[in-house]
């Protein structure tokens, strides 16, 4: 379909979440669960319900709290997973970076649980640039993975793909022309390598997330 189908989507989370649940943890290992937890937004709301109808049976079966949670702020906090103990006192004010499937944020943490949005995308949603990237050269959905595959066998630099607002003063970022401009020289350059298109538009994506950040840190201090 080139993209998730919310009503297909809500059909699978039925047919799967009972059988994932028998799988992840036995009676004895609920033990040490202290609560279960859910999505509750952003998302697709169809895809969102059976979720979380099916935690609050879960948390009343297993008598445990029930905590609801918004997918972003998993994004945005799950670096510290990979984190030792020692380190888990990040320093703050700390700038967060989260791009996803729909989002592409800037946000500033003031504490580890207080954070305000500094800067998001105008238009496009790098996850929503690369999948339509993707189609434009014939590689199947999801397209990031898919680009970012074929984009190591190219090379990054060359085609010289715009870097949206990168010289503007905000935080703001757009993404739409740039997926514009690869329309443009592929019809421009039809014999044009899939590989250098890929590796290209990758890197003026980085680029422009990374000035982007390193803006925003200088900033915020």
């Amino acid at each position: 379909y080139g993209g998730v189908v919310p009503q297909l989507a809500k059909r699978e989370h039925i047919k799967n979440l009972p059988l994932i649940y028998k799988d992840i943890l036995s009676d004895k290992e609920w033990e040490d669960i202290d609560a279960v937890a859910v999505t509750v937004g952003p998302g697709l709301e169809p895809a969102l319900w059976p979720g979380i109808h099916f935690a609050k049976e879960v948390a009343k079966v297993r008598k445990k709290p029930l905590l609801g949670a918004n997918h972003l702020e998993g994004h945005l906090y799950s670096p510290l997973l990979s984190l030792k103990d020692k380190d888990k006192n990040i320093a703050l004010p700390a700038i967060g970076l989260v791009v996803s499937g729909g989002h592409t944020i800037l946000l500033v943490l003031e504490n580890i649980d207080k954070w305000k949005k500094i800067g998001e995308t105008r238009d496009d949603a790098v996850g929503e640039a690369f999948h339509k990237v993707a189609r434009l050269i014939d590689l199947p959905y999801p397209g990031g993975p898919e680009i970012s595959k074929i984009a190591k066998q190219g090379n990054a630099y060359a085609i010289d793909f715009p870097r949206p607002m990168i010289d503007a003063g905000n935080l703001d970022m757009s993404f739409s022309g740039l997926k514009t401009a690869v329309r443009y020289y592929i019809d421009q350059h039809p014999k044009a390598l899939k590989e250098d298109i890929a590796a290209s538009f990758q890197q003026a994506v980085i680029d422009t997330l990374v000035t982007k950040t390193l803006k925003a840190v200088h900033q915020h201090q």
